[in-house]
């Protein structure tokens, strides 16, 4: 698979590009990392440094590619963080132009807002246009509950709750919605869930809810998702190699006591999960 994968990188650390890059040619995918900064580290540490590139310019690097008469190879387009609504048309055009050279291509966006216990971190307008004008484009989405909860305009108590929740907003458009970070009253305690719905069927992998919430977690599921449902055609398949190897990344990190993602050490765990944790259907 070739994805187009337009997002933020850094040079010291795992976010965006910098997150997703590796996992994806572990798997044995080409990554055309299209940048929209180029920081330091990721924004967490409170401190960084380095350009937040300009809309026209990122634009400008696509019609690049464009021009060198491969555009339309691109199996897919990889999104995460947008950080104003003029980047977010950069991205949209993006998907249009691919799509219009490859119809089969597919946009995987990871429409990142906010979480629990921080709300919404992004800028005031971002979480609107994100709803509103580009998540309906998606083919894929993967938000945590949280986004969730705000892109359906209800909260999530339960797993049907949950299930209704996607239901609105796959009804705007997404065909694939992938929810990471569940909890909710029908998670066991000490555990998590992260629960896939398609047009197939809906399914849940729980896992233990493990001591740690890295940076860059949610741009690795979302990179890993789109490759395994590429693959294998099945979401439960791709719910369930997807959650494994994410569980693997953090129980490596939290082991090694560090505050960045060990894409490197767990690699192999990437490559060829373990499956300790079944996906289970639940529609």
């Amino acid at each position: 698979m070739k994805i187009l994968s337009i997002q933020s990188s850094v040079a010291y650390g795992y976010v965006g590009n910098s997150a997703a890059a590796f996992p994806l040619q572990r798997l044995g995918h080409e990554i055309w990392p299209v940048l929209t900064v180029h920081f330091s580290n990721h924004t967490g540490y409170g401190a960084w440094r380095g350009p937040l590139l300009a809309p026209g310019d990122v634009a400008d690097v696509i019609t690049g590619i464009e021009d060198r008469g491969v555009l339309g190879d691109a199996d897919a387009i990889l999104s995460g963080y947008q950080g104003d609504p003029a980047m977010g048309a950069v991205i949209l055009d993006a998907v249009d132009r691919v799509k219009a050279l490859n119809p089969e291509a597919v946009y995987c966006c990871d429409p990142v807002m906010g979480d629990v216990g921080r709300g919404m971190f992004v800028r005031p307008g971002i979480p609107e246009y994100l709803r509103d004008t580009v998540v309906p484009r998606a083919d894929i989405i993967t938000p945590n509950q949280f986004e969730l909860e705000f892109l359906a305009g209800r909260t999530t108590n339960t797993l049907d709750d949950l299930l209704a929740a996607v239901d609105v907003v796959r009804a705007t458009g997404p065909r694939h919605v992938l929810v990471t970070s569940v909890l909710h009253g029908d998670v066991p305690e000490g555990s998590l869930e992260v629960v896939a719905v398609s047009d197939e069927g809906a399914w849940a992998v729980t896992t233990p809810l493990l001591p740690i919430n890295p940076n860059g977690g949610g741009d690795v599921t979302a990179a890993l998702y789109l490759a395994h449902l590429h693959t294998t055609g099945s979401p439960a398949t791709a719910l369930e190699r997807t959650t494994n190897a994410i569980f693997a990344v953090y129980d490596t990190t939290l082991t090694a006591g560090t505050r960045e993602l060990q894409l490197i050490a767990a690699q192999d765990a990437i490559a060829h999960p373990e499956i300790r944790f079944a996906a289970r259907q639940v529609r």
